[in-house]
């Protein structure tokens, strides 16, 4: 199978047998089992080289991915070999901010930030619990259901939330605004994914300081967000502290704190406690310092939250 993805990369049977170091005739031979053991052609032979076949494109991908899943298995038992892998559930967010400061710390180590995406905290556990990734940072909630036996989870990070608004909004001039003075005006936060933790989250928020958090409409990305923020004297929306946003200077938004409680977003690392990676005792002593130094006072948090 690597010898098939090799050649299809390259594109000649002999460029192959030199990058895996092997004969010309090796490499042949291999193709050729492969395509007698699926009964089709994989690669047209051509005086040029070795042109893929339909047949071949279609297995191309999967090969990849088989070869990709046989060497986290081999490295499974090998954790020193490869990159600690660690899921963020968006890249702009104040966690995904808080492993890049990690990886400036530490420049010399091996770190594969990855992202889940729209997976739930459940989902996110799971491939902790099977090894896709080592570890994930998350809000464990109620819906993330019970922690399953030998999977580990700290509190790393209380996010303060805040207001963005537009220049025109009644609170663009404002040092800061309490939870409760959001009653009355509209909150938009679009791609919010029914069952996740994030939506759990600001359905509390919501309940217990009276807000109305719209997320009706398609979610046409972060830009879009940030387009009708800019453009609107009534709309807003609710940020971390640490998220990293970037807009166009003539938009001139404004991030309001949230004070008189300020609602927090608990983050957390979730990790298999067996798992014997170097990088990750590591990450842990830095997570933990940064923690200690990010503590929020008079904060709001959901309640109750999955026991840690």
């Amino acid at each position: 199978m690597r010898t098939f993805v090799v050649a299809a990369d390259l594109g000649q049977f002999q460029a192959a047998a030199d990058e895996l170091s092997i004969s010309q005739q090796a490499a042949s031979k291999r193709i050729i089992a492969l395509e007698r053991e699926l009964d089709v052609r994989l690669f047209n032979r051509t005086p040029r080289g070795a042109q893929i076949t339909i047949d071949g494109q279609a297995l191309l991908p999967h090969a990849r991915e088989f070869l990709r899943v046989h060497e986290r298995a081999v490295d499974s038992v090998h954790p020193g070999r490869r990159a600690l892998r660690v899921d963020v559930l968006n890249r702009r967010i104040a966690p995904a901010v808080l492993i890049q400061d990690f990886y400036r710390a530490n420049p010399g180590i091996d770190l594969d930030v990855v992202t889940l995406s729209t997976s739930n905290a459940v989902a996110a556990i799971a491939a902790v619990r099977s090894g896709e990734i080592d570890a994930t940072i998350r809000a464990v909630m109620k819906t993330s259901g019970e922690v399953p036996d030998g999977i580990r989870i700290t509190g790393l990070l209380e996010d303060p939330l805040q207001v963005l608004v537009g220049p025109s909004h009644p609170f663009a001039g404002s040092p800061s605004v309490t939870p409760t003075q959001l009653a009355d005006h509209r909150i938009w936060i679009p791609g919010i994914v029914p069952g996740t933790e994030w939506s759990e989250y600001y359905e509390q928020l919501s309940s217990t300081f009276g807000l109305t958090i719209d997320a009706i409409g398609p979610n046409f990305g972060t830009e879009a967000l940030l387009d009708a923020i800019a453009e609107s004297t009534e709309l807003a929306t609710l940020v971390g502290q640490g998220d990293r946003y970037l807009w166009p200077a003539g938009y001139d938004l404004r991030r309001i704190p949230l004070r008189n409680p300020t609602p927090v977003y608990p983050h957390s690392l979730i990790w298999r406690e067996d798992n014997a990676h170097p990088v990750l005792g590591i990450l842990l002593a830095y997570l933990e310092s940064q923690h200690e130094a990010r503590r929020t006072i008079d904060s709001w948090m959901p309640t109750p939250a999955v026991s840690h």
